[in-house]
């Protein structure tokens, strides 16, 4: 018996096998749950068709998430196949590269459109369409990340789209409640994925993470995809509207200096 027995989820945004939402997935699959995909772009087809196959997948449907038409699709064919979702996996983010790095004051305004349309408001375009789907209750995620809360380096107008995405969370699980659907979020330490790599600097990001998070260590696409278990299986059916870190412990740190770099530094 499987956490996830007799449950449906759609996926959207696993882009190859480093991807956190393939981490999910694979966890979701192993612990029972039937399989739905959706990626972006013809570009990631020859990646993503591949993983289907792992997990028994023959649901896999591209889809613009700012295209509404697109989104009626996948949902209605969703429909139409499954009759139902349990989980709805939302891992979707895209920034223009230009509006990271350099100066936060800099962000176009073309490309805080985009990057919150694609990154925030997508969560309450799909959420609306899992509604109806949802008939025995549910769970809706999401990925989003520290600089959602605190400065970041060169994050910039992602961390502006995450913050929104955090705040679109909470405001779905009130909404949704009543219907018996929760809505979490995972917030994430620095894992290396496709869409990390356009972030100036995240090599850095991921040294100084290991060296002074708690637990002294990353984390991985299983650690997290762990966290979505719990949160999409019955072990979470009390919890909604939270943002849960998974992240070694780094976000409880008020100053992320080692004991050994402050005592060079007083010297």
């Amino acid at each position: 018996m499987g956490l996830m027995d007799g449950k449906v989820a759609l996926v959207f945004g696993v882009a190859n096998k480093n991807s956190i939402a393939w981490g999910i997935t694979r966890k979701l699959y192993d612990e029972g749950a039937t399989i739905g995909m959706s990626y972006a772009g013809e570009m990631l087809e020859k990646r993503v068709f591949p993983l289907a196959q792992e997990v028994n997948c023959d649901f896999v449907e591209q889809c613009d998430v700012t295209n509404d038409a697109q989104l009626d699709e996948v949902f209605e064919k969703a429909r139409q196949r499954y009759g139902k979702i349990d989980t709805l996996v939302h891992s979707v983010a895209y920034a223009n590269r230009e509006d990271l790095g350099g100066r936060f004051v800099d962000i176009s305004r073309e490309g805080f459109k985009l990057a919150l349309d694609i990154s925030a408001y997508s969560l309450i375009a799909m959420a609306r369409r899992a509604e109806p789907l949802m008939t025995d209750g549910g769970s809706i995620l999401s990925l989003t990340y520290f600089a959602a809360e605190k400065v970041m380096p060169k994050y910039h107008v992602m961390a502006v789209a995450k913050s929104a995405l955090e705040t679109i969370t909470r405001y779905l699980a009130n909404d949704l409640g009543p219907r018996n659907i929760r809505v979490n979020a995972i917030s994430a330490g620095p894992i290396k994925t496709l869409a990390a790599a356009g972030v100036p600097g995240f090599r850095l990001m991921l040294k100084y993470s290991e060296r002074t998070a708690p637990l002294r260590r990353l984390v991985s696409q299983e650690d997290v995809g762990n966290a979505a278990l719990f949160l999409a299986s019955d072990l979470g059916s009390a919890v909604t509207g939270e943002i849960m870190h998974v992240d070694a412990g780094y976000n409880i740190l008020g100053l992320t200096a080692t004991e050994e770099e402050l005592a060079g530094a007083l010297e």
